[in-house]
């Protein structure tokens, strides 16, 4: 069983599915931040580069955004590979701010990448 699989079998957080002509292009898991208390977290947020320019990005990220403050959450927290300037700029364009913070993170491979943070603060909690 892949991790997706288990995830959705197993409810483990918010996962949304973005389509384009009824084929599935982007998929967000997202739930209760473990290390930002009051945060939700986006844990996983990609585009198929068949969806890119599609706008379907940013529709489930508008869907994501909705749900998360729907679960009651103002403020959500992000990582992402500091290497992929498009999905930065993507990060930014829907609201998100770079918050500084820096880590790195090992995919399985053993091969640890650099990712940097990104926060969107609701306009209540501001």
């Amino acid at each position: 069983m892949s991790r997706w699989h288990a995830r959705i079998a197993e409810g483990d957080g918010l996962i949304m599915v973005g389509f384009v002509d009824e084929r599935p292009m982007a998929i967000s898991w997202s739930g209760p931040s473990e290390t930002r208390a009051g945060f939700a977290e986006i844990h996983s947020f990609y585009t198929h580069p068949d969806g890119w320019g599609s706008g379907v990005s940013a529709a489930l990220m508008a869907g994501t955004l909705q749900q998360l403050r729907e679960d009651g959450f103002e403020r959500v927290h992000l990582w992402t590979l500091r290497d992929t300037p498009q999905s930065r700029r993507f990060y930014t364009k829907v609201g998100f701010t770079e918050t500084g913070a820096t880590q790195t993170r090992d995919f399985g491979d053993g091969n640890p990448l650099p990712q940097v943070e990104y926060e969107l603060i609701g306009e209540s909690s501001t």
